[in-house]
């Protein structure tokens, strides 16, 4: 990878947003239509590589990521006249080096890192076409899977080094719930929002949940915010979703067909299968899931406790590329470059306009209404350890998981979010100060610091 994909940050004419390169033919493009032929064939060393990254965040940051703001102000003052001013203000020499000493060369560069193909792993691909992994010294081969037992079976027999995983996932393995335990980690969430709910076209006139009774329900996999959140909602509306609904688990690959076939009455799914449902007008969203809960964590980055330890420098430089790509998601400026980035049939195999109509949030409903919801899907990084107390209510709660559990410490011990947040400072990014916040699920607040007491209080449960 060629310094120069990297973007010089005291160029006024440098791009600064990450390219996506074909290395086979030596061209990076860089979202304006053309492309950049590499200077050379023969990549810089990693200090340089380093170097430069450090430079970047620093001038994207004192410029908030707006690259307008930044060009703009160095044709008028010119790069060389603010990179000097910058050097006499700042340390960068010692920041550069500081981060060197920190991060360390990988133990092992080459990596395999599994996804399943929805837009929740959206950073998890995208680091790959767009050359995230690459910035940080990695050669990560990204690997679609199929379904969450088969991204879960994988990362327990080291097929992978790390994996996106639904954030559910590294609590229940940790505690042994659906399989063997074995302690995991997820150092950073993937996506907030971004699910749905889509219902088969003959239920148009059934929007009231009550009137759901004896639907068959398609989730992804047991432990994830999809069976979670379906549980809750129909539960709310006084359904018992172990008996007046049935809930099936399907891949999601699958299931547009069940759905089309009818086996499915609707599906809690990730996308792009809600809004691909309603671009081969078999289904309609019936609702967002930031209706259900607004910013709720959906997927994540995970890896096994072991690979962390074993291998700190890979892993910090794994973490480090999630976290830079999972913001660079967040700007809404850039999800249409995103879209075409991830559509492909490496990657979600998807046409363009439905990756872009969940990427953008302007999208069909498929009753004849077309939304505006930017935050329909969104990315942020930082894994709340209030979050992950929640979802080991559910778990309680459904008897998913028997035992006493304590919840505060398996949230810390597998949420990592201090050293997140470590992370997004060095990276110029601004990190929440607390590591717990409430918040409200269909109007009912949520208090982290008395999670047996939520367990109670829900009418059903099985916990």
């Amino acid at each position: 990878m060629s310094t120069k994909s990297l973007g010089n940050p005291y160029d006024p004419d440098a791009d600064l947003s990450h390219a996506r390169c074909d290395h086979a033919r030596g061209i990076c493009h860089h979202g304006h239509g053309h492309a950049h032929r590499h200077e050379t064939a023969t990549a810089p060393d990693d200090e340089a590589i380093i170097d430069r990254a450090v430079e970047s965040a620093v001038v994207r940051g004192i410029f908030q990521h707006s690259e307008m703001d930044r060009r703009r102000f160095l044709k008028l003052i010119g790069g060389g006249t603010f990179a000097a001013a910058l050097s006499s203000l700042f340390p960068m020499d010692a920041l550069k080096a500081a981060v060197k000493d920190g991060m360390g060369q990988p133990e092992k560069r080459k990596l395999s890192v599994g996804f399943v193909p929805i837009t929740c792993a959206t950073p998890i691909i995208m680091a790959h076409p767009m050359g995230f992994y690459a910035k940080y010294g990695l050669d990560v081969e990204v690997i679609k899977t199929a379904g969450w037992a088969v991204a879960r079976d994988k990362s327990l027999n080291r097929e992978y080094d790390a994996a996106h995983m639904l954030s559910p996932m590294p609590l229940a393995m940790t505690l042994g719930a659906g399989s063997s335990s074995e302690p995991f980690l997820m150092p950073a969430v993937e996506n907030i929002n971004g699910q749905a709910i889509t219902l088969h076209m003959k239920h148009r006139d059934k929007r009231d949940p009550k009137q759901w009774k004896g639907f068959r329900f398609g989730v992804p996999f047991e432990y994830s915010m999809h069976n979670f959140l379906l549980r809750y909602l129909v539960a709310e509306h006084g359904l018992d979703p172990d008996q007046d609904i049935q809930i099936r688990v399907v891949p999601p690959p699958e299931m547009l067909a069940n759905l089309r076939a009818e086996n499915l009455d609707g599906y809690l799914a990730p996308d792009p299968f809600n809004q691909r449902a309603v671009w081969e007008k078999v289904g309609f969203i019936h609702m967002l899931t930031k209706e259900i809960w607004d910013g709720h964590p959906c997927c994540a980055f995970a890896c096994s406790q072991e690979f962390a330890r074993s291998m700190p420098n890979t892993f910090g430089a794994l973490f480090r590329a999630i976290v830079d790509a999972t913001h660079y998601a967040s700007n809404h400026d850039n999800r249409k470059e995103i879209a075409e980035a991830i559509a492909p049939r490496a990657y979600l195999n998807q046409p363009v306009p439905v990756v872009e109509q969940v990427l953008t949030g302007r999208f069909a409903d498929g009753l004849g209404n077309i939304r505006d919801v930017p935050d329909r899907i969104d990315f942020d990084p930082f894994p709340w350890h209030s979050m992950a107390v929640w979802i080991l209510t559910q778990m309680k709660r459904w008897g998913y998981i028997k035992e006493e559990v304590n919840y505060q410490a398996i949230a810390e011990q597998v949420y990592l979010a201090t050293e997140c947040g470590d992370l997004m400072r060095e990276l110029g990014y601004e990190p929440p100060t607390e590591t717990y916040k409430g918040f409200s699920v269909m109007g009912k607040a949520f208090d982290y610091a008395d999670p047996d007491g939520y367990v109670r209080s829900f009418a059903i449960r099985r916990g």
